[in-house]
């Protein structure tokens, strides 16, 4: 006896899951990597790409942990780079930034006080 239609099972459709590359991950690499580049720039650009880095990764992050199989490792990894590079570069621009207004509170401290009193004043 031959199976009626009626009986008969459907075929399994295979299905192909395809993984996207995270948003952005190429993003994060470039900017963390010119956060290094750029922090010797009186700190101003590199501090501003890193921090732009680091909110685009936590939130290429929040994204991977939502689908875990639905992104590519390699953008994962892209993408901790990235955030590795902004961190050095934010913590090397911030450094910079640091020094530089330590520098100049001294410079204007010191130029204050040469001019605080004019040589020419005590010759009235």
């Amino acid at each position: 006896m031959e199976p009626t239609s009626e009986n008969q099972t459907p075929p399994t459709e295979l299905t192909f899951h395809v993984q996207q590359t995270l948003p952005n991950s190429t993003a994060v690499l470039v900017l963390g990597i010119l956060s290094i580049v750029c922090c010797w720039c009186f700190g101003v650009i590199g501090l501003t790409l890193g921090i732009i880095a680091i909110v685009l990764s936590s939130k290429g992050e929040k994204l991977f942990k939502e689908n875990l199989t639905g992104y590519t490792e390699g953008s994962l990894k892209n993408l901790k780079a990235g955030k590795v590079c902004a961190i050095i570069g934010t913590s090397i621009s911030g450094l910079y930034v640091l020094i530089y207004i330590i520098y100049l509170s001294i410079i204007g401290a010191a130029i204050g006080t040469i001019f605080h009193s004019f040589p020419w004043d005590s010759l009235k």
